[in-house]
Formats: C-alpha cells, structure tokens, sequence
C-alpha cells in the first residue's frame, strides 16, 4: 500500500461550494496538459440548477483505453452527496496531475462526477422526479418489488407531528426490531413517488449513464476497483467501507482481501446500512469477475434518527407547492447533514479517502 499512499498535504479548499462551481473546477483539470491519456465524456442530464445553468454528468478516462484494470470512483448517486464525492475525486485528479499519485502499470480510472447533478444542484438526494438512484436498479419489467412496512409507515413519515412520527416509529422498532424499522423505511420503495428512497418507474439518468459507460469501456472484461463516495450515515468524520456483495461470494472476499477487517457487510448486520432494494451495487456485481469487487465509502455525519428527519422534512416541502422560501431554508439543513461545515471532518474525509483508494490501487495491482 506505501506505493500509492500519499503524504501531500490536505487542502479542504478542494470542496466546492455548489454544483457548477464543482464542474468548473473538474473541467480546468481535465484542460490540464499533464494528463498524457485523458477521455472525457459528458452526458447532459433533465432538468436546470436553480439559477437555470443546465446539467451534466462528466466522466473521465485516465490512462490506457486498453488497461486490464480498472479503478472506478462514482460521486453523486445521491445528489447532495456529490460535495464530499466530489471533493474526493478533485483531491485525486489534482494529485495525478501534479505527479504526486502514480497510476500503476496496466490500470485505468474511471472517475465519474454527479451521477445525479440535478440533487446536487438543488441540494436533495433524489433528482428532479423524486427518485433515489441507489434504488433503481431494478428489473422494471418485472413486478416491482415490495416494502410493506413503508406502507405501514407511510402516514407517519408525511405526518408533520414530530412526535407523533416519533411515537409511531418507536412501536414499529418495539414490535419489530430496529433493523426492520430502517429497512422499512430506506430499504426502498416503489409506490410513492413523492416519499423518500423511491426506486421510480424507469431507469434514471445515473443508471443509464453507469449502464453506457459498461458498455463503452467494456468493463465486463476488466478487473474493476468500484468505489462509490457516499455521506450522511454512521460515525462522525469515519469513512466506512461497505460491501453489499453477498457474504460467501467472491467479491464479498476481495473486498476483505484488498481493505481487510474495516469492510462491513449489511447482509451480516455489520454495517451502520442495512440490506436494501435496487441498489445501484448489484448492476456492477453482475458484470464483474472473480478479481473485482465494488464498495461504498460512507461518511458518517450524524445519527441515523437526524437523517430520517432532515430527509422526510425534505420531501414533505418538496410535496407541497408555493413554498420556495422554506424549501431553500430546509436545504441548508440538507448540505450541512450530507457535508458538514467543519474543516476536521472534511479533512477526515480527504485523508481516509486517500487511504482506502490507495488500498484499492494496491489491491487491483496483487
């Protein structure tokens, strides 16, 4: 691993502001002569910023178009999420640029920047139909999948009585465990589209931008690195690498070969996540060989009952109309949850990202 892992110092001016300016900055690297290999392709995205600039998804190709391996780095499956993914993937680009990180022989990276811009833009999680991209990859030709505790939640999650909400959560989790509470409610649903971890209808723009670029790159035949750059769950400033990859599969065990004993596995009640429905993971797992394995690099903020509020408050505005005021007042609420504004957590985060990304490099490389 001391190949790869880099002393630089860390700059928290890597994080940007708002989504463009995040574009802006990953665009002046990619005009950056240094790159000897680079392809960018963009793929425009429904939908406008607030300030009605329009919206892309931008994804990189470093290194040789041939490279048997290869390390993917995804930020923005959750919109709002994309400032810490972002931040992640800038911080890497500005390393390779500069010379300071190495891509090892035969490696590619495969960095792909707000997979749902518009969330990113407007501060949510979900793009501008209400669907969260880490639900949707789903067979939509097939019966949709159901959560019958959601249902049975569902008044209680739109109820606008903090503690009634509360109280009916507190019997659920009596009655049915905690992990059944959570898995009730963000384990994924496909039958309220104006309600929170809603899987859609259809394919969503992140899902067909990931798809194409399988197809593209021909991924399926390379060893593949996937890191996908989450925040908001578990510990303060910690970055958790989670494997949802089945426990007694092969990928289950190169993601504990390459990162060790931090990997947590949902499946075994590990994780600060539990099991969920159509996540974006099980599109890679299908394409990918026994050397390959795909995690998520959670960032903890704070705790998983301040999630649920900050996130059902969102789509309780978001399902009323003629309320722009409190929809921008609540999603400052929303950015300070999923990226704190705090220059220790967001150093934590730089840091522990090189470290695990290094680990990775070193893994595709054994």
């Amino acid at each position: 691993m001391s190949s790869y892992l880099t002393f630089t110092p860390i700059s928290i001016e890597i994080f940007s502001d708002y989504y463009v300016a995040a574009r802006e900055r990953l665009l002046t690297l990619v005009g950056l002569s240094t790159f000897a290999q680079i392809l960018h392709k963009t793929y425009p995205c429904p939908g406008k910023t607030p300030d009605g600039a329009p919206l892309y998804t931008d994804t990189l190709w470093l290194g040789d178009e041939n490279a048997g391996k290869v390390l993917a780095l995804l930020a923005g499956t959750h919109g709002v999420e994309g400032f810490v993914g972002s931040a992640i993937e800038l911080d890497h680009l500005s390393l390779i640029a500069s010379g300071q990180l190495s891509i090892p022989t035969d490696t590619a990276v495969l960095v792909v920047h707000a997979l749902t811009p518009w969330g990113y833009a407007w501060l949510r999680r979900c793009d501008e139909d209400g669907v969260d991209l880490n639900r949707n990859a789903v067979d939509f030709a097939k019966p949709l999948p159901e959560n019958p505790g959601y249902q049975s939640l569902r008044n209680a999650l739109f109820s606008a009585n903090q503690t009634q909400r509360k109280a009916a959560f507190a019997e659920y989790e009596n009655q049915q465990g905690r992990n059944a509470l959570e898995m009730a409610i963000s384990g994924g649903q496909y039958s309220d589209p104006a309600g929170p971890f809603f899987g859609g209808k259809k394919p969503a723009h992140g899902r067909l931008v990931t798809e194409d670029l399988m197809r593209q790159y021909s991924l399926h035949e390379r060893d593949l690195a996937v890191i996908d750059l989450h925040s908001g769950l578990g510990p303060y400033g910690y970055g958790e690498i989670i494997c949802d990859h089945h426990p007694t599969s092969r990928g289950a065990r190169v993601a504990q070969h390459w990162y060790g004993d931090s990997v947590t596995l949902p499946a075994l009640g590990t994780s600060s996540s539990v099991p969920k429905m159509g996540l974006m993971d099980y599109a890679w797992h299908d394409i990918m060989n026994g050397r390959s394995c795909h995690v998520t690099l959670e960032f903890g903020t704070y705790p998983t009952d301040q999630l649920f509020e900050v996130l059902l408050r969102d789509h309780q505005l978001w399902a009323q109309s003629d309320n722009a005021a409190e929809r921008l007042e609540h999603s400052k609420h929303m950015r300070q949850h999923f990226c704190p504004d705090d220059d220790a957590w967001k150093a934590m985060v730089l840091f522990r990202a090189r470290q695990v990304i290094a680990q990775a490099l070193q893994g595709l490389s054994g």
